[in-house]
């Protein structure tokens, strides 16, 4: 460490640079078919600390394929992202099923194939 860096006048002049949320560390294990309850609040926790739990719930944006407004454009891919990491998130949640939940076109349709047939089950 340098005297620089720990010099007062020297740190409050430097720009602050927001860290990154160590969400690696909160991910809930994987779900092995039981305690369904327990892992969908601690995967809805997760996914909804990441800023992803809206994909949860919302319906693709519909954009025609000739669309020509870019903000258009631009928020159906940002959706698109967010949705692709919102269901990754939740399949490397899984365990032994990942293969069975794998072909879900969206993250809405996962959960919600997940809650029919998990939600129903004794804890």
């Amino acid at each position: 460490m340098t005297i620089e860096s720990t010099n007062p006048i020297t740190m409050a002049v430097q720009p602050h640079v927001a860290q990154p949320i160590d969400a690696q560390g909160e991910r809930p294990e994987k779900f092995f078919d039981n305690d369904f309850k327990r892992w969908h609040q601690k995967m809805l926790f997760y996914v909804t600390m990441l800023t992803l739990a809206r994909f949860l719930s919302e319906e693709a944006p519909i954009v025609s394929e000739g669309e020509t407004d870019t903000q258009k454009r631009v928020a159906m891919d940002a959706w698109v992202h967010g949705d692709f990491l919102c269901r990754n998130y939740i399949l490397n949640g899984l365990s032994d099923t990942y293969n069975v939940y794998s072909s879900a076109k969206t993250a809405r349709a996962l959960w919600e194939s997940l809650e029919k047939k998990y939600k129903r089950m004794p804890a």
